[in-house]
C-alpha cells in the first residue's frame, strides 16, 4: 500500500489495524485510515469493502474488536457519539437525522439549545433570537442559500436540507467533520452546492472525511483518497495522482495493492 503524503504532518484523525466481525463476517481486517488537518480525505470502496463500518468506529457508534483509534497522536476510546462530539468530532449521516418539523436554526441546536436564565436561577426559556442569529451566521460563513429562515426544514429542497446537516456539524465540529454519502440523491446543482459547503468547511482547518461512491465528487472535492478493498485499506492517493480509472482498479482489484 502507497502513501504519498510526505509533508511531515500529523493526522489529527487515525485508525490503525481495524478489527471489527460481525458474526461469521469479518467487515474490517485490519483497517488503517488517517486524516489531516485543513484536507478533504475521500473514503471510497466497493459495496462491502468497509467503510460504513469504519466511520462507525471514528464516530463512536460502534467499538472495534481489535486496533486502535489515534486523536491526535494519543490513542483515544471513543465509546460513544456524545464522546466522539467531545473530541470536537461530527458526523453527517445519510439520512441527516433532521427534525422535519423544526427550522434550520432550531435543526442546529437540536440537543444544545440556548436557553436564557430565569428569575433567581430559575430554567428560563429558548434563546430564540439568539440561536437564529448564529445559525444565519453559520449559514452565510458556508454560503447555504436558505430564502425562509422560518420554514421548517420537511419544506426545503434536498440540497437545503443538506446544507443545514452541514452547516450543524460544521458549528459544533471544532476538528473533523464525517460525511456519508452528502450529495446521495440529489441533482448537479445541488450536488455542486453541496461540495462547495465542503471546501467552505475545510478551508477553516477542519478535517474532513467524505465517503461517497460518486467518483466525480470524489475527484472534483477530495484533496487525498483512501481506498477499501474487504476491510482493508488497499491504496493512498493525492489529487494529483488520481484517476477514475486508477480508483476503481483499486477498489476492485484489478489494479494490484500499491507498496
Amino acid at each position: 500500500m502507497v502513501s504519498t503524503n510526505g509533508n511531515g504532518r500529523q493526522p489529527i484523525l487515525e485508525a490503525r489495524d481495524l478489527v471489527k466481525t460481525y458474526g461469521h463476517v469479518q467487515a474490517l481486517r485490519g483497517a488503517n485510515f488517517s486524516a489531516y488537518p485543513g484536507e478533504v480525505v475521500a473514503l471510497i470502496g466497493d459495496n462491502g469493502a468497509g467503510k460504513s463500518t469504519l466511520i462507525k468506529q471514528l464516530a463512536g457508534v460502534e467499538q472495534p474488536d481489535a486496533g486502535e483509534i489515534v486523536f491526535e497522536g494519543q490513542v483515544a476510546h471513543i465509546p460513544s457519539p456524545s464522546a466522539a462530539q467531545q473530541l470536537g468530532i461530527e458526523t453527517v449521516y445519510q439520512d441527516l437525522a433532521l427534525a422535519p418539523d423544526l427550522d434550520g436554526a432550531a435543526n442546529i441546536f437540536l440537543g444544545r439549545e440556548i436557553v436564557r436564565p430565569g428569575l433567581l436561577g430559575r430554567l428560563g426559556v429558548l434563546d430564540k433570537r439568539a440561536m437564529r442569529e448564529r445559525a444565519t451566521k453559520s449559514f452565510s460563513e458556508l454560503g447555504v442559500a436558505i430564502k425562509d429562515a422560518d420554514a421548517p426544514v420537511v419544506f426545503l429542497s434536498g440540497g437545503q436540507r443538506q446544507g443545514v446537516a452541514v452547516a450543524r456539524a460544521a458549528s459544533w465540529a471544532n476538528k473533523v467533520v464525517i460525511m456519508d454519502e452528502p450529495t446521495a440523491a440529489l441533482g448537479v446543482v445541488q450536488s455542486a452546492r453541496v461540495l462547495e459547503v465542503i471546501r467552505q468547511v475545510r478551508d477553516r482547518g477542519l478535517a474532513v472525511i467524505l465517503v461517497s461512491h460518486s467518483m466525480p465528487d470524489v475527484l472534483a472535492v477530495a484533496d487525498r483518497i483512501e481506498v477499501l478493498r474487504l476491510g482493508r485499506r488497499v491504496a493512498v492517493f493525492q489529487k494529483e495522482q488520481a484517476t477514475l480509472e486508477s480508483l476503481v482498479g483499486a477498489m476492485t482489484g484489478a489494479i494490484e495493492e500499491q507498496t
